[in-house]
C-alpha cells in the first residue's frame, strides 16, 4: 500500500504542451505508468480560468474526478459543466476536450490505462 498527498507533489508547468491552450495549466503526476508494474497513469491537471485542452482521443478509458473548481468536459456535440464529486467516464477512442470555465480554475484527477496515446 502506498498513501500518496498530491499537495506534496511540486506541479510541473504544461502550458506550452500543444495539447493545452488559452492560460495556465499544471500537472502533478501521482503515479508513473510503470509504478511496481501497474497499468495506471494518475495525473492531477490543473487549469486556470479559461484553459483548456484540445480536441484529442486516448486509447484507452480515461476517468477524470473532479476535485476543485468549475469545468467543462466536452465532445464536438456537447460541453457538460462539471463540479467536485464528479466522475466523467470516457471510452477508447472518443474525442473529447477539458478544461476550466472561464471564470473558475479547475482540477481534476486523470486516469488512463497504459499505454495511452494522444490523436489530435
Amino acid at each position: 500500500m502506498k498513501i500518496i498527498n498530491v499537495s506534496e507533489i511540486a506541479p510541473k508547468d504544461v502550458s506550452n504542451d500543444p495539447l493545452f491552450f488559452g492560460g495556465k495549466v499544471t500537472s502533478q503526476q501521482v503515479l508513473e505508468e510503470d509504478h511496481k508494474g501497474t497499468k495506471v497513469q494518475v495525473i492531477m491537471v490543473n487549469f486556470e480560468p479559461g484553459a483548456r485542452n484540445n480536441l484529442h482521443t486516448h486509447s484507452t478509458e480515461q476517468i477524470l474526478i473532479v476535485t476543485k473548481g468549475k469545468g467543462i468536459v466536452a465532445s464536438k456535440e456537447k460541453e457538460n459543466i462539471v463540479t467536485p464529486g464528479m466522475i466523467v467516464y470516457v471510452a477508447p477512442g472518443e474525442e473529447h476536450w477539458h478544461g476550466a470555465t472561464i471564470n473558475s480554475a479547475f482540477s481534476h484527477l486523470s486516469i488512463l490505462g497504459d499505454p495511452h496515446k494522444f490523436k489530435e
